[in-house]
Formats: structure tokens, C-alpha cells, sequence
């Protein structure tokens, strides 16, 4: 064999080494890459409650809520909203509330999500007491009126890609007059449950919706052990629920 040629091979497989290596090795932007964010929508709430507050527009109120608390997180793609509203025009899927679970994968893929939040209020309690007299002193009130709210909201999430419950979860929350005002002005919300947002309803309403946020994050993003706490939580609904059953 040539001298030359025998000198060449050292450095043809050096060259040819060191092209194996870089096609091996990620480059710098597919590592610093992490996991696409799921992108989701979320439907008009539904209600199965006789509220008094509730009105023709609470519904897209609650679906806006929702969505800027999961936006919020950093975690997820929403859908805005005036996409969603444009699509169910055109298409008239969702028209007076008749969202079903059979058409709600094909809504979603409408809405170019993988995931499609559907919402329904199925309980909602408010009570007012009075507890005295309503006297002030320095500031500190002694008696006079209170009052509080709970509800309860139905949360399923639809896999777009195979029409199936991916999750499903009913969130309770609580909420007493007084305590820190709720601005629903910047959340989105408008119209008669705006008037609400000071109210036990409004921070009731309020208090679920961060918890319905809460557990989306945990059980669809961060997987990371908060899906025992929710399980527990759901387990203490469950037994309270049942316990207020007295059967003979």
C-alpha cells in the first residue's frame, strides 16, 4: 500500500469519528428544549343550579376565569377565547349550551387543542345569619350579619384525539363575607356576575376556579406527587358527602 494513503488513515477516521459523535450529540437548542405544553381549551360552564345571579353570560365568565388562571401557570397553550367564540358560530356546535361529550373531541380539534375543559356548576348554597346586634367598638365589630357561600363545579377534560375523559374531578369551594375583594373586572369577567365579584358567590365561585387551575397543573403538567393531596381532598368530599346521608 502507498505510504501517503497510510498516512491519510488516522486522520479519515479522526474526521469520520468526530462526525459520528456530532450527529449523537443534541445540539444546544434540542436540549434546552423541554416538553411541549399541552394546549387546551375550555368550554362555556354549564348550570345546574337555581343561582340567582346566574345570567346568559356567567357561563363564558367562568370559561374566561379558567382560562386566564391556567394561562397564568405558564404551563399550558389556552385557546383565547374570540377563537373559540368565532368557531362555535360558524359551526354552531355549542349553541345555547348543548355541549355533549360525543361532538366534544371534534370541537376540540377545531379549536386546534389537544384537550377540551368542560365545566358544569352542579350545586350552589348561600346562607346569611345574624349574629347579634351589629355593634362597632374601635373598629371591631360585635354581631350584626353574615353570610356564606359554597359551590360545587363538575370538571371533565376531553382527550381530542380519542373522545375520551381524560380527567374528572368535582372541586367544592367555600367563601364567607368579608375578608379581600375579588376583581373579576381583570379576569374577564363582565355583565351580571361582575356585580357578584364582592359577594360570598363571586369569592366562592372565585375560590373553585383556582382550585380547578390547581389541579389541571398537577395532574396533566407537574406529575410530581400534588396528585395524592387532591386524591385525599376528593376522598374527604366523598365521605362528607356520604356521611350526610342517614339511612336507617
Amino acid at each position: 500500500m502507498n505510504i501517503k494513503c497510510l498516512a491519510l488513515v488516522p486522520l479519515l477516521l479522526s474526521v469520520s469519528m468526530a462526525g459520528f459523535a456530532a450527529k449523537e450529540k443534541p445540539s444546544a437548542t434540542m436540549a434546552s428544549a423541554g416538553p411541549k405544553k399541552p394546549v387546551i381549551a375550555v368550554a362555556e360552564f354549564k348550570n345546574e343550579t337555581n343561582a340567582s345571579w346566574w345570567s346568559s353570560s356567567v357561563g363564558k365568565d367562568l370559561a374566561g376565569l379558567l382560562s386566564n388562571e391556567l394561562a397564568a401557570t405558564n404551563e399550558f397553550r389556552v385557546v383565547e377565547r374570540q377563537k373559540m367564540d368565532a368557531i362555535i358560530q360558524e359551526q354552531n356546535l355549542m349553541a345555547s349550551g348543548r355541549a355533549k361529550l360525543s361532538n366534544a373531541a371534534q370541537m376540540g380539534k377545531l379549536f386546534g387543542a389537544q384537550y377540551l375543559v368542560m365545566g358544569t356548576v352542579t350545586s350552589y348554597e348561600e346562607q346569611a345569619k345574624s349574629s347579634g346586634s351589629g355593634l362597632s367598638f374601635g373598629g371591631i365589630s360585635v354581631g350584626g350579619k353574615s353570610a356564606q357561600a359554597y359551590v360545587a363545579v363538575d370538571i371533565r377534560v376531553v382527550d381530542t384525539t380519542t373522545g375520551e375523559i381524560a380527567f374528572v374531578r368535582t372541586i367544592e369551594g367555600n367563601s364567607k363575607s368579608g375578608g379581600s375583594n375579588v376583581n373579576f373586572s381583570k379576569f374577564g369577567a363582565s355583565g351580571g356576575f361582575q356585580n357578584e365579584e364582592n359577594k360570598p358567590a363571586g369569592k366562592a365561585i372565585r375560590a373553585a376556579i383556582v382550585m380547578v387551575s390547581d389541579y389541571l397543573e398537577c395532574v396533566m403538567v407537574l406529575k410530581d406527587g400534588c396528585e395524592d393531596g387532591f386524591e385525599r381532598q376528593d376522598q374527604r368530599r366523598r365521605k362528607k358527602t356520604s356521611d350526610s346521608l342517614d339511612i336507617d
